[in-house]
């Protein structure tokens, strides 16, 4: 996934209309009756109608904002993570602790968020071009978070490795082969290993 989400550093947004206060605030509404839904029915419950429903919101009107759930999913995914706070770079540690406390936030926000990871990880799989926009911006955030914690010591064969280390987690805890509270930990093994001779 996470080839796919960020094959380079930066991601530009697609030429689109800036959304008006009142289509803003609509998908603020949607996104947020999702982010609720989700724990409450888990993906393959979840429905755009039903999330309309939530937020009071005529089926019709939702669905010119969110043509699929996938792209619901994704979105409320994104939003959660651009929420994060942004890595702090402490230059007095080294790189394999600043990379290891930037991972660290990412996979306890999964850990903590079990049902929105892993309708997330089922979502950003979809082939639909809306899906993918959001699945690059997805990658690109996910990219610079580890790319702040490398910092000058950033090399692209270990942030690729890392990033493939996050996908692939995200992956098997959605697979059901490894539990979602063990994320952080896994991780960070991984982490260490990648980062080994990097203190």
């Amino acid at each position: 996934m996470s080839g796919q989400m960020s094959s380079t550093a930066t991601v530009t947004e697609l030429p689109r209309r800036r959304p008006t206060a009142r289509q803003a605030a609509m998908v603020e509404r949607l996104t947020e009756a999702a982010a609720e839904e989700i724990p409450a029915k888990g993906y393959a419950a979840l429905t755009v109608r039903g999330v309309a429903a939530q937020a009071g919101v005529a089926p019709a009107t939702a669905y010119t904002y969110f043509a699929s759930k996938d792209h619901l999913v994704a979105e409320v995914f994104w939003r959660r993570l651009r929420a994060l706070p942004s890595p702090r770079v402490d230059r007095r540690r080294g790189p394999a602790a600043r990379v290891g406390s930037a991972l660290n936030e990412l996979t306890t926000f999964l850990a903590s968020n079990p049902e929105l990871a892993a309708a997330s990880t089922t979502a950003l799989l979809a082939a639909d071009p809306d899906v993918k926009h959001v699945r690059d911006r997805i990658g690109a955030e996910i990219r610079r978070r580890i790319q702040t914690a490398l910092g000058d010591d950033d090399g692209t064969a270990v942030l690729g490795a890392l990033e493939l280390a996050v996908a692939g987690a995200m992956i098997q805890a959605g697979m059901g082969h490894l539990p979602y509270r063990q994320l952080p930990g896994r991780v960070a093994e991984v982490a260490a290993l990648l980062m080994k001779g990097r203190r």
